[in-house]
């Protein structure tokens, strides 16, 4: 909570201080001192600081509360003939641990259950650290399902719970893990998983996956509609055109505002939609729960529903 309070106390400190600032170079610049008395004492700065700071800090942990369902719809040839869609789920970012327990998971397993997706997916982060303390949260999981399974990859914080705990975990609770590898589904659908580059800072050099995502994907069936797990929403390029949508989470968007900005630099997009080259696509979510303070500003936590449906042919 306390990383909260600390970023709503120096943003708004720093607002009002370039508002002073403003002023005093408008007085300066115009040659009027009557401007400086709509400058802001220091006493009276520090309270309003204090004032929002606390209002932000309130008003985030409420947010942080308030799922969203995303809703996403791709238009694919690649879908069998007579499919008329394939409803996908996807979550992200649960950070399940010490804060993020039942009052988030359950009502990410609500919408789940409510959008009788046919396949669920968790692109990352579903648990938070260390899991010995949440075991029982698998049970939970596990009574949800879909017809076409439930699949995970690996984000970074499954690393620093070890990896085998946490792997373990996402298996008791219904998933398949996808570590590098890619699977076909009833000849309906591909779904790959790449683990978290985190990998490459945790497992000696032996365990960590060697194939690319371009070799992972090109043994699975052509010309059927493929979707790429990868936690961080980092793009090869070697891959572009081999995977139809690349899912993605790890951004928060930021979680709050104004670190939307990190992202926003380290990433193509911090969250939502984008066509890439060679016919690609990705999503990235914003994830359902927090990292850190249990708070959100300006960055609504979300759970994804996607809906592949068949590209309209044009008529002859």
């Amino acid at each position: 909570m306390w990383v909260a309070v600390i970023v709503f106390f120096a943003s708004v400190g720093i607002l009002l201080n370039l508002f002073n600032i403003v002023i005093r170079a408008s007085s300066i610049i115009l040659r009027k001192n009557s401007i400086r008395t709509i400058l802001f004492p220091q006493a009276v700065s520090f309270f309003i600081t204090v004032f929002f700071t606390i209002t932000l800090t309130v008003y985030g942990y409420f947010e942080a509360q308030n799922l969203q369902v995303e809703k996403l719809t791709v238009k694919t040839s690649k879908l069998p003939p007579g499919v008329g869609k394939l409803t996908i789920a996807q979550i992200s970012d649960v950070h399940l641990g010490i804060i993020v327990r039942e009052n988030i998971l359950d009502k990410v397993l609500k919408i789940i259950i409510d959008a009788k997706p046919d396949l669920i997916v968790s692109t990352g982060d579903l648990v938070d650290g260390e899991v010995s303390h949440i075991t029982y949260l698998t049970g939970r999981l596990k009574t949800v399902n879909s017809r076409l399974g439930k699949f995970a990859v690996t984000g970074n914080h499954e690393f620093y719970g070890g990896i085998e705990n946490t792997v373990k975990f996402m298996q008791d609770s219904g998933f398949t893990v996808l570590r590098g590898e890619g699977v076909n589904i009833q000849n309906l659908i591909n779904i790959a998983g790449i683990d978290d580059s985190a990998v490459k800072d945790f497992e000696p050099a032996e365990n960590v996956p060697k194939k690319s995502v371009r070799k992972i994907i090109s043994g699975l069936p052509r010309n059927t509609f493929t979707i790429l797990l990868n936690h961080r929403p980092e793009i090869d390029g070697a891959a572009l055109g081999v995977f139809d949508l690349m899912l993605s989470g790890h951004t928060h968007k930021g979680q709050i505002f104004p670190i939307h900005i990190i992202p926003n630099l380290m990433y193509p997009i911090d969250s939502g939609y984008a066509k890439l080259p060679k016919g690609s696509s990705m999503y990235v979510s914003r994830g359902a729960g927090t990292a850190g303070p249990p708070v959100r500003f300006l960055a609504p936590p979300e759970v994804t529903i996607i809906e592949i449906v068949p590209e309209k042919q044009p008529q002859k």
